[in-house]
């Protein structure tokens, strides 16, 4: 009933998605897993046309490129370090029967993003900052990998032609090359969508 109410444009609060979480997944939603309606706004803007492919940097528990791949015509991949997540993220995806999403186990710098039209960021790499809410103990916070995995993005963005479009949420500006235009904001400044103009 969920993925129909997206794929009909229905609105789904978020305490409802939640629910096809396990508990303890369920719990870290308020902080680590986008909002749907964030996800409804951000996949709109990224998906200019049908089957381009977006990839989710960072994709936790997949809740970003569920709800993007009921709501567009985008294809949608989420690259993830941890394995128990991606595990989740596909189960749901092959139960509910969406095709159009993919969950990748990998990390970050063995990504090429060139194989990708457009890129959602929801500053998964601060956990390496920020240790107060970990969403689990199989990663070790280590500052040195914030700073390395925040070059390896803004190198690959940097390559990208010109009209990738990027949305961040509650990430700071450094990790958007000067090649990107700010297009729009909402949320009070925390979702933010780019355009490379150059």
């Amino acid at each position: 009933m969920i993925f129909k109410a997206l794929r009909s444009d229905v609105n789904v609060d978020d305490s409802t998605f939640n629910d096809l979480y396990p508990s303890n997944i369920k719990k870290l939603a308020q902080r680590h897993w986008t909002p749907v309606d964030v996800a409804k706004m951000a996949a709109n803007y990224l998906v200019q046309h049908p089957n381009d492919k977006v990839l989710d940097i960072g994709a936790g528990a997949g809740k970003f490129c569920l709800v993007g791949a009921c709501c567009t015509e985008g294809r949608f991949y989420g690259v993830e370090q941890r394995e128990s997540l991606v595990e989740i993220s596909n189960e749901i995806a092959q139960k509910h029967h969406i095709d159009n999403v993919e969950f990748i186990h990998a990390n970050i710098d063995q990504i090429s993003f060139a194989d990708y039209d457009a890129f959602y960021f929801y500053n998964s790499f601060y956990e390496n900052m920020d240790s107060s809410c970990p969403i689990d103990h199989t990663v070790i916070p280590d500052k040195e990998l914030y700073y390395s995995y925040t070059e390896y993005l803004r190198k690959q963005l940097k390559q990208l032609p010109i009209g990738t479009r990027i949305v961040s949420y509650w990430s700071g500006w450094e990790e958007i090359p000067t090649s990107f235009e700010l297009d729009q904001t909402a949320c009070s400044g925390m979702l933010n969508f780019w355009k490379k103009i150059s």
